[in-house]
């Protein structure tokens, strides 16, 4: 009865949420470097494609002299992949 109850958005949870989020990400990241050579839209183009370096962890390498792995993280969203995200929320809140 006093359980831990957890928000959720439209009956589904946090996770379906993010993986929803990350692939509107994806989907508007790809479609701003696929129209970036598009002729009609050479104006506008090269600010929606321009990417923003929001933080960036340099490679670092663990030996564990078995395996040696590599690893690293940057997020440099452009405005395309931005617009996926909001594209994505309203979609996940309407659907």
């Amino acid at each position: 009865m006093g359980g831990i109850h957890l928000a959720r958005f439209g009956g589904r949870g946090y996770g379906f949420c993010i993986l929803f989020v990350i692939i509107g990400a994806i989907l508007g990241g790809l479609l701003g470097e696929l129209l970036r050579d598009v002729d009609v839209l050479s104006g506008v183009m090269p600010y929606l494609a321009r990417t923003f370096p929001v933080f960036d962890v340099a490679p670092f390498t663990v030996n564990l002299y078995v395996i040696q792995f590599t690893m690293g993280l940057s997020f440099a969203p452009n405005l395309m992949s931005i617009l996926g995200i909001v594209l994505a929320l309203f979609l996940f809140r309407r659907y």
